[in-house]
Order: structure tokens, then C-alpha cells, then sequence
């Protein structure tokens, strides 16, 4: 038996077309013979416990060989196999009708999965990597023959009497001169650990040497062919496979290692398991953060019935929940995925929002079940939360049941806690609630300790999302404001009609102000003077909340890129009722009334760590000479 034909493709020759678009994923050629294989072997599995097919299934398994010195990779299984009339339409027929629509439908294609899911080109894409493809089989079917296919690149293939003894289909690649680095056994494996870890049919993985030692070949030569291949390289039933019944914690953290090998212990995780509306299968973890946004992200692997197919999955998991690691498997998910369907898919919506309840109950029942624990995973766990409820609405209105705020005393408080704490001393004359909160402690402890002295309660806000998250709660939260401690003086933080009376007259401020001026002498620094508690300090400086909110905010990238170009703008606030204020009026030298003015501006700088080079040698110098 021997025929010859041309492959029904209505484009002069497609894989010129193949190469030249996919050649940057060329490697997934293997994961695509891998895959196809799995499936042959998953379907006569399925037929035998339907009872269409009564012979020996044998030891399921999958095969990849390569021989490095006759250029090959050979990857066989002992599934389904193929009859002669099977090849031709499943081999020869790819799944487009013409040149013109196939160049239509390829102009809109955004990357090489696509274009493979959406032309079922999964087959071909041997020929990215191969001028030569050979298909032994051998169909389960009763009294079928083996077939030989082979093809070389054109759009020309054979058709002859096959080899194959058993049932199943061998697929050999004779590799082509640019492709050479798949030849190699480090290559492959890389390649094999990433797409076909958890296959779930076992496969074996080798080298395929020949030898001139024992049998004969067609031309009468004698040969030996030897097939090293290593013990089975993939686990075929990972715990997302198996019922969180079944499994321990020590299940969960072995997995994890498995996974990211260098990583400190997760957490915790949380295992998902859901059949309708969607299939959807895996465990989400959650690490220990260190508060680093970036260098976290990507650890949440996608799968499709334990193929593996991108760790890029922004559109699938909602983007405050990037930071989690894990495993996602979903068969609702194609193959050959891309960006666009992803985005377009009402499974994949359906999943975000899954993904983001199944997280919110996660939390809410570890809050409740031991609020201990839970705050005492807070600094990590908070990042997460946080995140969620400036990105979400629908997690916030979760979350805001137990979002912690945690004070510089280091206590924590639900949102209900802490306006109950407050809401009596920090409630200002118009009947606004004020939040006071730092978000660099050791920088601002001269602020937070004349807060505390007014009976004041202290927030610490220093993740990298409190910037967003403070302005998100002003939003949300009803007839309450949020000003950082050194947004003003302690007596002017929150307004009240207890202001100290001023021991100054209007001709001594504007005195001392003229003094501060002239000693000071810089456009940035605005100087006022206040009726302040005379244990205050004599000078402090602050800027405005808005001001300084908007510019942290550019800073971050928040698009305010106005207002982080505008130069920085300070209040110095001199306190009228300070004793040394007294004595600076008092003094008839302008010289020594110039430097302590100067001397109390420099004090409050350096409390605040804005004191540096020559102003702080010449601080220094000062102070001697005052001494």
C-alpha cells in the first residue's frame, strides 16, 4: 500500500507561513505532540470504560526520545492510534477551507498561541522545528493495519504500510539546522518541566541511540536500537487533582517547595474546587510579601487539564490577587490561549470573580475562627486586603468587616473598633472624625508624641499601598478625614475651639515673623506664626495633606504627574508661646536673634530628617558656637 497526495490546505504552502510567525514559541512544538498524545492515550481509556473497546489497555504512557546524532525526537504513546483514511482527515485536512481566509483571520492573530488554537495547527507545529515528520500508528480498531505518513515540509506527504506492532502512534521530528538546541537533554527536560510536569498520564523521557550490533533493516544492514529513557518525569496526580479531604498540611507545604523551591512557607492557601458554571480546579497561596510589590508577581501558573499554559494570568486572576502563587487548571480554558480570547471569555470573568469571593470567605473565616492568627499574619495579609479594597468594590464591601487598623501602640482595630476608640477626642468642631496616621514612625516621633500628648490615636500607614489606601477610605468612610502627623501641628491637626490663647501681640508676630523671614530666607518655606501650647516645640515644619498626598501619589505613578512637578511647598509654624520665642524679642543683638531663629528652623528640619550637607555642617558649627 503506497499513496501519494497533496494536504488540503488551499494556500500554496502554509508552513513557510508557520515558521516565520511562530518561530519566537518554537518550543511549544513539544508541549502540542505531548498534549496529543495525552489525549490518545485518554480516550481509550474512555472507550474501555464505556465498553466500545474490550482488549488490554496495557501501561498507559507517553514516550519522548531524542538521538542526537541522527537528529531526531521521537515522541510515541500507546493510545488511540490512527488508520490510514484517520490521517488523512485528521492529518492532511487542517481546520481552515482557503488562502484567503486563512491570511484574513491571520492578519488579527496577536501571538503564536492564537494563531495555533484558532487553525488547529496544534500537529503542525512540528515543522517549526523539523524538515522532516514521520507518523507511525496503529489503530485499537479490529483487523487495522499500521500506516506510515510522512511529510517534508512541503505540501506534498506519503502514505505507506506501517511498522508499528502495538497500538499507538510514534511521531518522529528529524530536526532541522536552526532548531538543533532542541537535540539537546537539558533543553528538552527544561522544556518537559514546564509544560508537561503535571500531565497526567505518565511520561518517559530519553536518549534513542542506533548501533550495528543485532537485527536487520530493510536493506539487510544489521542494527541494534537502543532507547535509554529515565524513570517517569512528571507527577500525574497533583494535589489540585485530589479532594482537599484527602490531603494534610504538610500535602499543601510539600507542594509548595515543589513549586518555589527557595520561598519561605505560604501563609496559608486556599484550595479551589468548583464544577458549575465553570470547571475550575487549583490552590492559590499566599506568601510572606516583605512589602515588594514587583518582584512577586507571575507565580500563579495556568493550566488546562494539567497542561500548563502561561504564568501571565492578569485577565483570569483579579490584579490585587497577582501577588498570590499557585495553580490554576481549567478546561474551559483552551489550549493555544490568548490575551484577546481571555479578556473576552465569559468563563474567564466568571472565574475573576470566583477567584476574588472564594479569597474574601478565605479571610473572613480566618478572622473569625482566630482573630490571634490572623493579626498576627496581618503585615502580610494586609498588603493583599488593602490592595483588594482600593482595586474592587465588591471586595470591599467584603473586606471592610475585617480590614485591621493597627496604631502605633501596635493594636488592631476593625473599622467599627476604631471609630468607636476615637470618635470622642478626635471629632473636630464640625462634627468630622480625623484619623491621624504616620507612615515613617522613627522620621515623624516628634509629631506622634505631641499627638499622643493631645490623647491622640496614631495610625501606622507604611505599606506601599497606604498612599492609595488612605485616600480610599476618605472616600468611603462617612464624615471622616485622614491627615498624616506632620501634616500640621498637633493643635491644628484636628480643629477645635480650645486654641491657647497668644501671649504675642499683632506688632511682636509680625516681628518674629520678619526675623524667621530673613533668617531663613527660602521661597519654599512659608513661615506663620501660631498660638501653640507653650511645651510644643518653637518651630515645626509641615506640609499641607493635600498638597504632599498629591505628590506621594505621583511619586507612585498614580497619574498626578502636575502636582509632582511642582516644587515642594513647607508651612513653618513658629509657636508664638514658646519661651524662646520670648527671648528672641527680647534680644536687642540681630545677629544672635537671627541665629536662633535659624537654629530653631534647623532643629525642626533635622526632626524630620530634611536637615543634610552644608545646612547640616553649618547646624553643627552653630550649635558650637551657641554653646
Amino acid at each position: 500500500m503506497q499513496e501519494k497526495g497533496t494536504i488540503s490546505i488551499h494556500t500554496e504552502n502554509i508552513f513557510p507561513i508557520i515558521k516565520k510567525f511562530l518561530y519566537s514559541d518554537t518550543e511549544i512544538f513539544l508541549r502540542e505532540l505531548v498534549s496529543n498524545a495525552i489525549d490518545a492515550t485518554q480516550k481509550i481509556k474512555r472507550l474501555a470504560s464505556l465498553g466500545q473497546y474490550n482488549g488490554d489497555l496495557g501501561d498507559l504512557r507517553v514516550e519522548v526520545a531524542f538521538d542526537e546524532e541522527k537528529k531526531t525526537i521521537t515522541i510515541s504513546d500507546n493510545g488511540l492510534g490512527m488508520t490510514a483514511n484517520e490521517i488523512k482527515k485528521y492529518i492532511n485536512q487542517i481546520a481552515f477551507s482557503g488562502a484567503t481566509e486563512f491570511m484574513e483571520k491571520f492578519k488579527e492573530a496577536k501571538d503564536a498561541n492564537e494563531i495555533i488554537g484558532r487553525f488547529g495547527l496544534g500537529f503542525y507545529s512540528a515543522f517549526m522545528v523539523a524538515d522532516r515528520v514521520e507518523i507511525e500508528t496503529l489503530s485499537y480498531q479490529e483487523g487495522a493495519e499500521p500506516a506510515h505518513w510522512t511529510c517534508d515540509g512541503s505540501t506534498e506527504f506519503e502514505i505507506s504500510e506501517g511498522s508499528l506492532a502495538e497500538r499507538g502512534t510514534e511521531i518522529t521530528l528529524h530536526i532541522n539546522s536552526e532548531s538543533e538546541e532542541f537535540l539537546s537533554k537539558n533543553r528538552l527536560q527544561e522544556i518537559l518541566d514546564k509544560y508537561c510536569r503535571f500531565l497526567p498520564v505518565p511520561i518517559k523521557f530519553g536518549t534513542k541511540t542506533e548501533s550495528v550490533e543485532d537485527g536487520v533493516d530493510e536493506e539487510g544492514k544489521s542494527k541494534y536500537i537502543s532507547v535509554e529513557l529515565d524513570n517517569i518525569i512528571n507527577d500525574t496526580n497533583p494535589i489540585w487533582t485530589k479532594a482537599p479531604a484527602e490531603l494534610k498540611d504538610e500535602d499543601y507545604l510539600a507542594f509548595y517547595k515543589e513549586l518555589y523551591p527557595f520561598s519561605e512557607d505560604p501563609l496559608f492557601w486556599i484550595h479551589l474546587n468548583v464544577d458549575y458554571p465553570f470547571n475550575l480546579t487549583g490552590v492559590l497561596y499566599f506568601p510572606k510579601l516583605k512589602k515588594d510589590f514587583e518582584i512577586q508577581r507571575n507565580k500563579i501558573k495556568l493550566f488546562s487539564r494539567q497542561v500548563f499554559i502561561t504564568d501571565e494570568v492578569k485577565d483570569i486572576v483579579p490584579e490585587f490577587l497577582m501577588l498570590l502563587h499557585g495553580i490554576i487548571d481549567s478546561p474551559d480554558i483552551p489550549l493555544n490561549v490568548s490575551r484577546s480570547f481571555l479578556q473576552a471569555d465569559s468563563n474567564v470573568k466568571k472565574i475573576n470573580s470566583y477567584i476574588t469571593k472564594k479569597v474574601a470567605d478565605k479571610l473572613a473565616e480566618l478572622f473569625k475562627s482566630d482573630r490571634k492568627a490572623y493579626e498576627d499574619k496581618w503585615t502580610d495579609i494586609g498588603l493583599f486586603v488593602k490592595y483588594g479594597m482600593v482595586s474592587e468594590d465588591k471586595f470591599y464591601d467584603k473586606a471592610k468587616d475585617f480590614v485591621l487598623l493597627t496604631n502605633t501602640a501596635k493594636e488592631n482595630f476593625t473599622l467599627t473598633e476604631y471609630k468607636d476608640k476615637v470618635e470622642g477626642v478626635q471629632t473636630d468642631k464640625d462634627g468630622q472624625l480625623v484619623y491621624i496616621y504616620t507612615n515613617d514612625p522613627s522620621k515623624q516621633d516628634s509629631f506622634i508624641q505631641s499627638a499622643n500628648r493631645k490623647g491622640y490615636d496614631v495610625l501606622l500607614m507604611d505599606s506601599p499601598i497606604d498612599t492609595h489606601f488612605v485616600s480610599h477610605l476618605e472616600q468611603k468612610l462617612e464624615k471622616t478625614s485622614l491627615k498624616r502627623v506632620d501634616a500640621d501641628v498637633a493643635d491644628k491637626l484636628i480643629k477645635k475651639d480650645d486654641a491657647p490663647e497668644t501671649v504675642l501681640t499683632a506688632d511682636q508676630i509680625e516681628k518674629v515673623k520678619a526675623i524667621f523671614d530673613k533668617s531663613i530666607n527660602r521661597p519654599a518655606y512659608k513661615v506663620e506664626v501660631e498660638s501653640l501650647h507653650p511645651e510644643e516645640l518653637p518651630v515645626t515644619v509641615t506640609m499641607d495633606e493635600f498638597m504632599r498626598r498629591m505628590k506621594d501619589m505621583a511619586a507612585m505613578g498614580g497619574g498626578m504627574g502636575f502636582y509632582g512637578s511642582m516644587p515642594d511647598n513647607y508651612k513653618v509654624v513658629v509657636n508664638g508661646n514658646h519661651k524662646l520665642v520670648s527671648r528672641i524679642l527680647q534680644d536687642e543683638s540681630e545677629e544672635l536673634q537671627s541665629q536662633l531663629a535659624k537654629q530653631a528652623f534647623d532643629l525642626a528640619l533635622l526632626s524630620q530628617g530634611l536637615l543634610t550637607g552644608a545646612d547640616l555642617t553649618e547646624f553643627v558649627n552653630r550649635s558650637v558656637n551657641l554653646i
